[in-house]
């Protein structure tokens, strides 16, 4: 599978410090070689995998490509985006 990052997942990465950054490019490429693994929840697309004790990103998968909706470095972040849904 391909994958793709959205503006605001490109935004997000750029602001982060390098080595987290390398641990979101390194999940995002495993995550395109398998399966997904964990959806957020019924009736959403979007799956979650979590990068670091509190670093996770959202994607969805549409057309054999991953497409990395956001990227958060803490779980407030997260929680914040996941309670507007």
């Amino acid at each position: 599978m391909n994958h793709r990052l959205s503006k605001d997942a490109e935004c997000e990465l750029e602001s982060m410090d390098s080595t987290l950054m390398l641990m979101f490019v390194r999940h995002i490429e495993k995550v395109s070689n398998m399966p997904p693994r964990r959806h957020l929840r019924f009736g959403n697309p979007h799956f979650v995998e979590k990068v670091t004790k509190s670093a996770r990103f959202a994607y969805r998968i549409e057309n054999e490509t991953v497409y990395v909706v956001r990227c958060f470095a803490t779980h407030k972040e997260y929680e914040n985006w996941y309670k507007q849904l």
